[in-house]
């Protein structure tokens, strides 16, 4: 069979026909740095979602026009996007998690399909929609083929061959029947794959566990909960804020065996740092949302985590929202970046949180360097305390107006600002190089949250909270917007008003623009440097996809999946209508019936005369 290579494949190739060196770890940042791939689901191991390409530009993307489309037959939320790998584009869809490989010379006609058969009962046990953020791409390394990695919501970890879609291996990361399932896109570093686990809902035990690509054998397993052996942390050298955890960390903070059932799930992104070789992720919220039931900080939920890549073991941790009374989940991603604090450059790691502080640290040392608002209707906390001499340094200064376990149980503890989904989920960032700007979906809304007191039984929910939603008061009357922010400073540079919550992926370019979705369905183009509005258009459904490009044929093409859902669209992807439904999102965003349809969709854009911006 003829093949097709792409500049960095070809390259990838070279070197092992000369030495036989190239790694699969090797070969894939190869792939990525050739951007007419689009290679990892963030794009690149920071988790930049950059792309060098610029035959689309702020001079042009105003002539942007659908190329081709492509139906994925599943109607529920479409998170994540596609890869696409020399000439070929995967694309997989929400439950039952279908991959399609497209044939992108041929306006995505079908190469392969799978469509993995999954008890449906699985359904009910996923907390906001069915569904899924994407595909790892592993390139072939010796005898074993290039494989394309899907975690499924029954929480199967499956690798396919990426020429025929058949199945290489296939290992349970998880128990569905406890509330366990899968949502996120795994990643592909060093000869392992990384996956964690959703159900912070349902009182699970969150972890992030690594496989052997070669066949799926668990390589390492490290708990966000309980013993320093079962979260791979050592009490000596494992630092948070620069001092050794000490033993028993996690135990000491929880009452009793509640850390058992005490959440932490992982169901965000993964960044990597080949040079130090430490991946980084976040854990999510403890369990149960009421707060009065499980006294202590209950680390490590809501928990950055800097662990190495071949063993799993922390190197650094660093805990935002001690004692979660808000469903705060630390999960988003954590764009790694070269940044200045106070004239000194420092090897970054960035993170916009679910509280409304935006995170600016060092990823070797994990030492606190910024810690701000990325909304100014943030009000549970003060600020983050970055006093090194005071006992709260590192802690948010919680305002007890707003606090729920001061409130008490049972006890409607009005005007929280964010609400439980936070300033931003886990709908990622972009970083671009040329403008060191971070560029960020957000979410502009509030909420009233009441807790009372819950029973654990496995594989039902264990929330113990009430909660409605609403537009941030005394604003601009939306419930989103799009900003770009300056890590150094932690200020907002510039700032776009949305109606709804801006639930899409970012995505910066070579070419001077960041693009973005809305939940009405807009795919946007604006200036990299001002903001300013220069294209968009109405897809079938509204976007909670990341938005993707690459180049086929020496055109540069942009890729969105719409179709409406995530937990902002929950009403209208499950058909709910009690505004307390959708763990409080169903009333707050009751309006966007009107202006979107469920749909599940790929669309792929270019403008048809191309030239490089100068």
């Amino acid at each position: 069979m003829l093949k097709t290579f792409t500049k960095a494949a070809l390259a990838s190739s070279l070197l092992i026909s000369l030495g036989g060196a190239a790694s699969a770890a090797e070969q894939l940042q190869a792939l990525a740095k050739d951007s007419a791939n689009w290679a990892m689901p963030t794009g690149n191991y920071a988790n930049w979602r950059y792309s060098e390409l610029d035959k689309i530009n702020k001079d042009n993307v105003s002539k942007m026009v659908p190329a081709w489309s492509f139906s994925t037959g599943v109607l529920r939320g479409h998170e994540g996007n596609p890869l696409v790998i020399g000439d070929t584009m995967y694309v997989h869809t929400p439950f039952p998690n279908i991959v399609y490989a497209l044939d992108i010379k041929n306006d995505g006609v079908i190469k392969w399909k799978y469509e993995p058969k999954q008890d449906p009962n699985v359904i009910p046990v996923m907390c906001c929609d069915t569904v899924n953020r994407g595909v790892a791409y592993a390139p072939a390394d010796g005898d074993r083929p290039a494989m394309v990695i899907l975690d499924q919501a029954d929480t199967t970890l499956v690798a396919l061959n990426a020429e025929t879609g058949e199945v290489i291996w296939s290992v349970k990361n998880g128990d569905a029947s406890k509330g366990e399932t899968g949502t996120m896109a795994p990643a592909v570093i060093n000869d392992k794959v990384l996956v964690g686990i959703s159900g912070g809902e349902f009182g699970v035990r969150g972890r992030m566990t690594a496989y052997n690509l070669a066949d799926g054998k668990e390589a390492w397993k490290a708990y966000s909960t309980g013993p320093d052996k079962d979260m791979l942390i050592d009490p000596e050298k494992t630092t948070e804020l620069g001092k050794p955890v000490g033993a028993d960390s996690s135990l000491k903070t929880w009452e009793g065996d509640q850390w058992q059932i005490g959440g932490g799930a992982t169901w965000g992104w993964i960044s990597y740092d080949p040079e130090l070789n430490l991946v980084y992720y976040g854990t999510g919220n403890p369990s149960t949302w009421n707060p009065a039931q499980r006294p202590g900080d209950n680390k490590w939920s809501m928990t950055i985590n800097a662990r190495d890549a071949d063993t799993g073991e922390a190197k650094w941790v660093y805990q935002m929202t001690p004692h979660d009374e808000w469903d705060y989940d630390g999960v988003n991603e954590m764009i790694l970046a070269d940044v200045s604090v106070d004239g000194k450059d420092h090897k970054a790691l960035v993170h916009f949180d679910r509280n409304g502080f935006a995170y600016t640290l060092d990823r070797e040392t994990g030492e606190l360097l910024v810690a701000e608002k990325y909304d100014p209707a943030v009000n549970w906390a003060t600020k983050v305390d970055m006093d090194k001499s005071s006992k709260t340094y590192g802690r948010p200064l919680v305002v007890d107006q707003y606090s729920t376990e001061n409130n008490g149980e049972d006890v409607n503890t009005t005007g929280i600002c964010p609400a439980a989904l936070g300033t931003k989920d886990q709908q990622p960032a972009a970083y671009s190089p040329d403008t060191k700007l971070f560029y960020v979906p957000t979410n502009h809304v509030c909420m009233d949250y009441e807790p009372f007191r819950v029973a654990y039984t496995a594989g039902q929910p264990y929330v113990g909270a009430t909660l409605s939603m609403y537009p941030a008061p005394n604003s601009h009357g939306g419930m989103g917007n799009f900003i770009a922010w300056d890590a150094g400073t932690g200020k907002i540079v510039w700032s776009l008003p949305e109606q709804f919550s801006v639930w899409s992926g970012a995505l910066a370019t070579k070419g001077g623009i960041v693009f973005y979705g809305t939940l009405e369905g807009y795919l946007k183009a604006v200036d990299a440097k001002t903001g300013e509005e220069l294209y968009r258009y109405k897809t079938p459904s509204g976007i909670i996809g990341n938005v993707m490009t690459y180049e086929n044929d020496g055109k540069q093409m942009v890729g969105i999946l719409s179709g409406i859902g995530g937990w902002a669209g929950i009403g209208l992807a499950a058909g709910l209508t009690d505004p307390n439904a959708g763990l409080g999102a169903v009333g707050g965003y009751a309006s966007l019936s009107k202006y979107t349809a469920l749909g599940g969709q790929l669309t792929v854009f270019t403008v048809p005369d191309q030239t490089a911006s100068k």
